[in-house]
């Protein structure tokens, strides 16, 4: 066996981690210079599309790999399709007011943004969410409850009805 295939685990998640930290990086580039190139609110919407978009094939492929499993793309299901390394973005179930939600423990995309003070620049990121929620099953979104870019002690997620079928 040779040494790039000999790693440990613990190898493995941190060159997941590295991975998550350079899609932080590379989001906060692009973010940076197409609000300094369009202008804030031009930059901004800009962003929201290409992040909408980009959540959106994600949702899509989620659901392809639930129905590979013969399962329907519910939202109970929906973790099923992940390709997300827990290990990486570890979350756990809460329950909030009677609500069933995922609360992130850390966040290594948030730790650069806020390294680099680009927190609010970084939190258009996290409308990848939502997308990929409605482009895996549009009668649901994810709503972020608390979010660490916006000054949250933590992410919260809960999936709610979008009212579309």
């Amino acid at each position: 066996m040779d040494a790039q295939r000999s790693g440990s685990c613990e190898e493995a998640v941190e060159g997941a981690r590295n991975m998550a930290r350079r899609l932080a990086l590379l989001h906060m580039a692009y973010a940076r210079t197409l609000v300094d190139a369009l202008g804030e609110e031009a930059g901004r919407e800009l962003i929201e599309q290409a992040v909408r978009a980009y959540g959106a094939r994600i949702g899509e492929r989620t659901r392809q790999r639930v129905e590979a499993q013969g399962l329907e793309p519910s939202p109970e299901n929906f973790g099923l399709g992940s390709d997300l390394p827990a290990a990486v973005f570890p979350s756990q179930p809460v329950e909030v007011e009677g609500e069933a939600r995922s609360r992130a423990l850390g966040c290594v995309l948030y730790d650069i943004w806020r390294e680099y003070g680009e927190e609010d620049l970084g939190a258009l990121y996290c409308l990848v969410d939502p997308a990929k929620m409605e482009a895996y099953d549009p009668a649901w979104t994810m709503v972020h409850t608390r979010r660490l870019p916006l000054g949250d002690a933590y992410c919260e997620m809960a999936v709610r009805p979008t009212g579309r079928t």
